[in-house]
């Protein structure tokens, strides 16, 4: 995907280390993060469990090698690369492209 085809959404230094926001993207709900070492990732931002658009305001960390959102209502946690839920195999959230051009943060479509 290139930059053209993908949505600014804000500059990367608006996101939080360790922390997120929420975007809407082609009508979409999307939780956008910054992990510890500065990479960025888009997610669906809907909790599965919950129902509830809340991902974006959820704890970010990582699960061995995998950097995760645990999700602020029932702390399931979601691997920021795939969208997966770890604690339940059958579960995954979108997962969105991602690219950063000249400090502003671009999410395009589904991975």
């Amino acid at each position: 995907m290139t930059p053209d085809s993908m949505t600014p959404v804000c500059a990367v230094e608006a996101i939080p280390l360790e922390g997120g926001v929420a975007a809407l993207v082609g009508g979409a709900a999307v939780a956008v993060f910054r992990t510890y070492d500065g990479s960025v990732f888009a997610i669906g931002n809907v909790d599965p469990f919950s129902g509830a658009s809340v991902l974006s305001r959820g704890i970010v960390g990582n699960r061995g090698d995998a950097p995760v959102v645990s999700s602020p209502m029932y702390k399931q946690a979601f691997d920021l690369r795939t969208g997966q839920c770890l604690d339940d195999d059958s579960v995954r959230v979108p997962a969105y492209a991602v690219s950063v051009v000249d400090g502003v943060v671009h999410v395009g479509g589904v991975t």
